[in-house]
């Protein structure tokens, strides 16, 4: 008999019944559910990325998926309290077209909820792994407290480069392996512990997912500078304009002097948002630089190394992981 893999629909409505663990009065539970728009039936449910990741995976390791639903909401939900967080540092009033938690409800309120939603994590991924060995959870519970302390530190190092007048491409590079590509990573290497896979086994799928992660951050950088509104939904050259340091900026002021150059840097010495007309002069000037062009072939060669170590460690067998984060990374502008 064909056991049916869990929808979609199935981990929505698992992570649903995960957040109505709190107390009907539990304030914090009020504040989780609206950030997730669970009672507005207009609200954008999100990519859902890093469990579908984490359910990918497993499945292609030979699960049918229902053991890792426990791990793939635990990754949701810390995932989650990074947002509440990144948009009280960031001072963003609005997230998928809605108001933030922190802007509806204040900053107190939406730190105590984001922290609830951290511990909730914890608890869901050792509650909703009854059926794993205890090694293979505790091993699962280090892999995750691991990639949330290294997004701890790209996050620390996104905080500090706002006022710094210049960063490297190397400050850069760090800062992203911490944002982006660790729970990328351990999205990978959870879904491979939950379908039984070895230490060994997983470390590589680790490796896989980091590479994945790096991609998907330099493309989701591009998109910042070069997207389109109805892609990104936030004006266009946005993190220009909030002199945001990314791959095109890091990239273009490792490059040998030159006027354009002088015009990144000049720009990015100034601490605050730059105007509409400054930050039209810096696209301009990173894109005669060549950083689009750059940054792109970055992101393939990311892709092409996740798919180097897959092949080399016979990992994503069926392809379903390569294609997932292939669709992903490749988002147009």
């Amino acid at each position: 008999m064909l056991v049916r893999s869990p929808s979609f629909e199935d981990f929505e409505g698992y992570l649903e019944r995960v957040l109505d663990r709190a107390a009907p009065d539990d304030p914090n539970r009020a504040l989780i559910r609206d950030h997730f728009g669970i009672d507005d039936p207009a609200a954008k449910r999100g990519k859902r990325l890093r469990p579908r990741i984490l359910l990918a995976v497993a499945e292609s390791e030979g699960s049918d998926g229902r053991a890792a639903l426990g791990a793939a909401a635990a990754l949701e939900l810390l995932h989650n309290f990074s947002l509440i967080h990144d948009d009280i540092e960031d001072g963003d009033e609005m997230r998928h077209g809605r108001p933030t938690l922190w802007a509806e409800h204040g900053i107190p309120a939406a730190l105590v909820a984001g922290d609830a939603m951290s511990a909730l994590a914890y608890l869901t991924l050792v509650d909703g792994s009854s059926d794993l060995a205890p090694a293979t959870v505790a091993a699962m519970l280090r892999c995750l407290q691991h990639a949330h302390f290294r997004m701890c530190e790209g996050q620390a190092f996104d905080i500090g480069f706002e006022t710094a007048t210049f960063v490297t491409f190397e400050e850069y590079a760090r800062m992203i392996e911490g944002k982006t590509a660790a729970l990328l990573a351990v999205a990978c290497e959870l879904g491979a512990l939950a379908a039984g896979a070895s230490h060994e086994r997983a470390t590589a799928y680790s490796r896989v997912g980091r590479a994945y992660g790096l991609a998907f951050q330099v493309r989701d950088d591009v998109l910042g500078t070069w997207g389109r509104t109805e892609e990104t939904g936030k004006p266009s050259g946005a993190d220009i304009r909030r002199r945001k340091w990314s791959f095109p900026v890091a990239w273009a002021l490792a490059q040998p002097p030159s006027a354009d150059r002088s015009a990144v840097a000049e720009a990015y010495a100034t601490i605050g948002t730059l105007s509409d007309e400054r930050a039209a002069g810096v696209i301009a000037a990173l894109e005669r630089l060549g950083a689009r062009d750059a940054a792109d072939q970055a992101c393939l060669a990311y892709i092409d190394e996740a798919v180097s170590i897959s092949a080399g460690e016979d990992l994503d067998r069926d392809g379903r992981l390569a294609a997932l984060f292939k669709s992903t990374a490749n988002r147009t502008v």
